[in-house]
């Protein structure tokens, strides 16, 4: 039995995941599988990965169906106990899994760990900025505290305990905006996160992505899930608040008033910072100008 397994669902992403494989790969520490699932593709993705020969590597191929489900199927072939998820697009440095292994091993009461990320644009790359203290090179954090800028958990920059799954469940099918930020909520609720500050994968801002689209944010179903928890669970209600400003933003910038007024009329304005009230203030037009700024300059404006 490997100590890792890897899930790497992939759709359409023939320019990223050559680079995405090799990165798992060249890991200095070897014990692994990867569990390739290719949802659909309809570009030369397949082509791409069956230039591979390791017989590590798992390839499984189906219609799309969406990337939870892939996710999803992913963990159900999983045979380690600790599963690490990378997206097709991203990319691990050499000694992610070396620095996971220590960790899981050194701590094995905690069940999810991440490390820090750094993020690749058109011009730049920056490190993710996140609200957690700089005490030592990790620290062990609660997920809604420690998510209140960058997200302490990120897809490609997690290794989670196979048990964490049976206990708060999937990748929930339903949704197809945030399906892993969702994830991350339920865990959170009930493990905390062990925090690598070293910053040992890259996201890479693909424009074709889903989570770069305008129409990305929470759907009113994954509000609603928490609705009776975030009364009692303050950090919680913040950080859900953060989401909905998020999703009040880009509703108002792709024209859905009503939406926009609803989600609004959930948050606690006191959740929000000053520059986020002023940013719930400004037209439309203005915080367009304000995203095209930060996607220049990398800075963030919804964080």
């Amino acid at each position: 039995m490997p100590y890792f397994s890897i899930v790497i669902p992939v759709y359409n992403k023939e320019k990223f995941v050559v680079k995405t494989i090799e990165s798992v790969l060249n890991q200095t520490f070897t014990d692994y599988e990867i569990i390739i699932m290719n949802d659909g593709s309809t570009d030369q993705s397949e082509a791409k990965i069956s230039t591979f020969k390791d017989n590590r590597i798992k390839y499984y191929s189906k219609k799309n169906e969406g990337v939870a489900l892939a996710r999803n199927f992913g963990i159900e072939k999983a045979t380690a106990d600790y599963i690490c998820f990378l997206d097709a697009d991203d990319y691990w440095y050499p000694t992610f899994l070396e620095t996971m292994h220590r960790y899981s091993s050194e701590l094995p009461e905690q069940k999810v760990f991440a490390t820090a990320i750094e993020i690749e644009t058109k011009n730049k790359t920056i490190p993710a900025h996140y609200s957690i203290p700089s005490t030592s090179d990790f620290e062990i954090v609660n997920f809604f505290d420690a998510s209140q800028k960058e997200c302490a958990l990120w897809t490609s920059s997690v290794c989670i305990h196979k048990s964490v799954f049976e206990k708060v469940g999937d990748f929930d099918t339903k949704i197809k905006h945030g399906e892993d930020t969702e994830l991350w909520i339920r865990i959170g609720l009930q493990f905390p996160i062990v925090f690598i500050r070293k910053i040992l994968a890259r996201y890479v801002y693909d424009d074709k992505s889903i989570s770069r689209n305008s129409n990305y944010y929470f759907e009113q179903y994954t509000f609603d899930k928490y609705t009776v928890e975030e009364k009692k669970n303050p950090a919680l209600k913040k950080y859900m608040d953060l989401n909905r400003f998020s999703a009040v933003i880009k509703c108002r910038l792709n024209r859905e008033w009503r939406i926009a007024i609803d989600i609004e009329s959930e948050i606690d304005i006191k959740n929000l910072s000053f520059k986020k009230r002023v940013l719930l203030e400004l037209p439309p037009i203005i915080v367009k100008v304000l995203i095209g700024l930060q996607r220049i300059l990398g800075n963030s404006v919804f964080r």
